[in-house]
């Protein structure tokens, strides 16, 4: 790639937005160059994620900050490298990520957890972590970053543990959904929930979180998989997910753990909540069987949200745990997903329902209001 722009500011578009809840404003920005351990990356494909949904209609947390660059989902190209960075160089292919692998910290050199204790998820701030500033400014003044990675934007700073190298001839176009919610949901079953050959799943939710789980237990060789969600206009979509069964908790006039005990003599091996709304986390959690069954929490919660239920039913051997990103390492574990597509061992095609030009990116918000889309990829120089 030219570097004729590496130290230099660019002016590129972006959908900034200003307001909560408000369309987002597609307009020329500024993009300073990177600092000491940052890369700008030039980015091609991005997808709107309910993350950034969440964010946008401001239910996030207390520190909500406008206006800001949403986008976390996305592949691009590395165009510059500040001081001091090794891991990368320009012309790389990249997914961007929201969480980050310092290498040194002790999550990072635990084999059991992903949560860095440098780069972890911070969403109530939006400047860079080497100076505590943004590198986005339009007319002279700071537009906030989001989660590290703001690629509702041609062009983005990030830093350089949160941004994975990828095999070059894998296409951007494809791999882009791997840098959040499929990673998020394809991890969370074979990372965490660990079905064995043959087992019964649930997973509450066909959003692509909860499509991506489904998916898991289907490479998992699930015997059953059991598809929760209020809205039935997704049960024939999810089949080719590996979807078995549908249930509706609309459609019954019992809880919806009761109905999956009463399906599964006694409940399922494995539960995912993939919604990120309690109570399903609650009806996940009640669905499993005693003994030896295992419910994990996939969604993005509230954080004034409350988990409870009957303390008998953790005495009776039942198991609940959380997940963060398909507990993956990002920077070690992730090309290997990336391979696992270019095998034809994983499917991201079915994914990707809609395409639209980086103009139009309104629609994709319009798209999963209405839960019509699984994933709309973003191409950005259309």
């Amino acid at each position: 790639m030219s570097s004729t722009t590496a130290g230099q500011v660019i002016k590129c578009r972006a959908a900034v937005a200003w307001e909560e809840g408000k369309p987002l404003a597609v307009e020329e920005v500024e993009v300073a160059p990177p600092e000491a351990g940052e890369v700008r990356l030039k980015i091609l494909y991005t997808s709107l994620c309910h993350s950034d949904l969440y964010f946008w209609k401001s239910k996030g947390g207390r520190n909500l900050l406008f206006p800001r660059i949403l986008g976390h989902e996305a592949a691009g190209i590395v165009e510059s490298i500040g001081e001091g960075v090794t891991n990368l160089k320009p012309g790389d292919h990249v997914l961007p990520v929201f969480t980050g692998e310092c290498g040194e910290c002790r999550s990072c050199k635990s084999e059991e957890s992903n949560l860095c204790e440098v780069l972890r998820l911070n969403t109530d701030t939006g400047v860079m972590l080497s100076d505590g500033k943004s590198r986005f400014s339009k007319d002279g003044k700071p537009i906030y970053h989001f989660l590290g990675t703001s690629t509702f934007s041609e062009y983005t700073v990030s830093h350089a543990k949160c941004v994975i190298k990828i095999n070059p001839a894998a296409p951007l176009d494809k791999v882009c959904v791997l840098s959040c919610g499929i990673c998020t949901g394809l991890g969370a079953t074979l990372n965490v929930a660990k079905p064995k050959p043959g087992s019964t799943v649930a997973v509450f939710g066909l959003g692509a979180v909860g499509l991506a789980a489904a998916e898991g237990a289907r490479l998992a060789s699930a015997s059953r998989i059991i598809g929760v969600d209020i809205l039935s206009s997704r049960q024939e979509q999810a089949k080719s997910f590996g979807i078995t069964d549908f249930v509706n908790p609309k459609d019954h006039d019992k809880p919806v753990q009761q109905v999956i005990v009463e399906m599964t003599d006694g409940g399922v091996d494995r539960a995912l909540e993939c919604t990120g709304h309690v109570e399903a986390a609650i009806a996940a959690f009640e669905s499993v069987h005693d003994g030896w069954g295992v419910a994990v929490l996939v969604g993005l919660p509230s954080s004034e949200d409350e988990f409870k239920t009957k303390s008998i039913n953790l005495l009776y051997e039942r198991t609940v745990k959380g997940t963060f990103y398909g507990n993956y390492k990002p920077l070690s574990d992730i090309p290997s997903v990336v391979e696992k597509y270019m095998n034809k061992e994983l499917e991201l095609e079915k994914f990707i329902t809609h395409s639209i030009p980086f103009s139009e990116i309104n629609k994709s918000f319009d798209l999963m209001l209405k839960g019509e889309s699984i994933r709309c990829l973003i191409c950005m120089e259309g």
